[in-house]
């Protein structure tokens, strides 16, 4: 799957939004301004102005709605809920060739709040992902403790964890562990 350089940046934004939430025992990665500063500046988020708790809480709402579009069950509902987000947030699509990038599109309004800037840019890669049909790949860990959202581009579809390293690993040696009790005690 070619995914533009611009889109995948945005997906990887949104999948880093998602798993701010308070799931799994994690706490809330957005809990409060200099969260979200920090959440922006390390994903580049352009033209931010200042920040303040209505800015955090409409950011917080976004991804709940990202959330959303990545259990939706099917295609369409997907395609209804970024349609919600995008539309929301006043699209105005741009071409931009700025810090180095060549050609891409920004699609939120000049001045947009971050909210709408992550809802519009987020949106639309999601809105990438189902038109190519594969909407399959937003995913949710399948580790029983973890569920942080990814998005599996792997060539056949098979990642199953966040990160083969963490929660991957760590299942597959509970697994050999529980073999090994296993056949040991027969």
């Amino acid at each position: 799957m070619l995914i533009p350089h611009d889109t995948r940046i945005a997906l990887d934004t949104v999948v880093d939004l998602m798993n701010t939430a308070p799931e799994g025992g994690r706490g809330e990665g957005l809990g409060d301004i200099a969260a979200l500063y920090a959440f922006v500046r390390g994903h580049d988020v352009s033209g931010v102005g200042e920040l303040g708790e209505p800015d955090l809480r409409a950011v917080r709402d976004v991804r709940n709605r990202f959330a959303d579009v990545f259990s939706a069950p099917d295609a369409r509902t997907a395609a209804d809920l970024i349609n919600q987000l995008v539309a929301a947030a006043g699209t105005t699509p741009q071409l931009t060739d700025h810090d180095g990038y060549d050609w891409h599109v920004h699609y939120f309004a000049p001045g947009a709040s971050v909210a709408d800037h992550l809802a519009a840019d987020c949106g639309m890669a999601l809105a990438f992902i189902v038109v190519a049909g594969e909407q399959d790949r937003l995913r949710r860990c399948e580790a029983p403790d973890c569920g942080r959202a990814f998005v599996d581009l792997s060539r056949n579809r098979s990642r199953r964890y966040c990160d083969s390293r963490t929660c991957g690993n760590r299942l597959h040696v509970a697994a050999y562990r529980a073999r090994r009790k296993e056949a040991a005690a027969r």
